[in-house]
């Protein structure tokens, strides 16, 4: 099978390089699963688990991608819950090999079913991108209607989401970023726009989530602005500060069947719009990756055209 590899961390995607490799075999309750498109986010090249397995050893040439959508082709013994031929998404194992192949082994209990009217590109892009902000909104920051949620990136992939699901619980969002982004943030569902480049943080009203995904000063500065008793979000590294009687929260995507299911219902029906930026064959991932222009949207590999 065709598949990309990373073997220098230093390099990033410019070290990237489209080989052939075996395709993998399915353990005890895994699937094969015939990859479609998959979904790539970029710093996953700075994470560890790229680059070593959970003993810390070396695991290169490594592919990399973690959200997929494709179609079952061969059930390990044991698995139960899908079938041969049956249309899945899902988000898989950080330790183990990725999705931009055109074939993944993956654990059967991190696939949820692909509905027919929803493509695959859509499938893999809403994965870790809904996931996040389901799990950043809802188990972490406990939103609630009527309270005001501020949305940092919110005309992003990630922030895009947040902003519409907040929207949808009841709150009242204000987004930031830049100003290149306001349009995008207010037609995904922001009823405030902060510029970062020209305008102020700290003179927003008291807030009681700030969902962050840019991390560093701006998610630092943020704890200024929450109500005593709110809750910063971050799925950008650890922060110090945190509100007065309130909580930081720092946290890693987990894969959830069942919030998948959610999200892509919400997809199904109108109430939540993708923001897909490139799509780009597995022979041009390389190029797409390393362009000069950074996307817009979610960059998503169709391995299958």
């Amino acid at each position: 099978m065709k598949a990309l590899v990373v073997t220098d961390q230093a390099a990033g995607t410019a070290g990237m390089t489209l080989v052939d490799r075996p395709q993998p075999q399915a353990a005890i309750n895994d699937v094969i699963v015939q990859v479609h498109a998959s979904g790539f986010t970029a710093d996953e090249l700075t994470w560890p688990p790229t680059w070593t397995d959970r003993a810390g050893r070396s695991r290169v040439p490594s592919i990399p991608g973690h959200e997929l959508a494709g179609i079952v082709t061969d059930l390990g013994y044991g698995t139960t819950g899908v079938s041969i031929g049956q249309r899945v998404f899902g988000l898989t194992d950080w330790y183990r090999d990725g999705t931009l192949a055109e074939y993944i082994a993956v654990e059967a209990r991190n696939l949820v079913p692909l509905p027919g009217d929803v493509d695959f590109t859509t499938g893999s892009a809403l994965v870790m991108s809904g996931l996040t902000a389901w799990q950043g909104l809802f188990e972490h920051g406990r939103v609630r209607a009527g309270q005001t949620v501020l949305v940092h990136g919110a005309a992003g992939v990630v922030g895009s989401m947040a902003t519409q699901l907040a929207r949808e619980a009841g709150a009242y969002v204000i987004g930031t970023g830049r100003a290149s982004g306001r349009q995008a943030a207010l037609e995904f569902g922001a009823q405030e726009y902060l510029d970062l480049d020209s305008d102020t943080l700290e003179e927003i009203s008291r807030v009681d989530l700030v969902f962050d995904v840019l991390g560093g000063d701006i998610a630092a500065r943020s704890v200024g602005i929450i109500r005593s008793g709110g809750t910063l979000v971050t799925a950008a590294g650890p922060i110090a500060a945190q509100p007065s009687n309130g909580r930081t929260i720092d946290f890693v995507v987990e894969a959830n069947c069942t919030q998948l299911s959610e999200i892509v219902k919400r997809v199904r029906d109108g109430r939540l719009r993708m923001n897909i930026g490139r799509v780009a064959s597995l022979d041009d991932a390389i190029a797409t990756f390393n362009a000069a222009e950074r996307p817009k949207g979610k960059t998503v590999i169709r391995v299958v055209p």
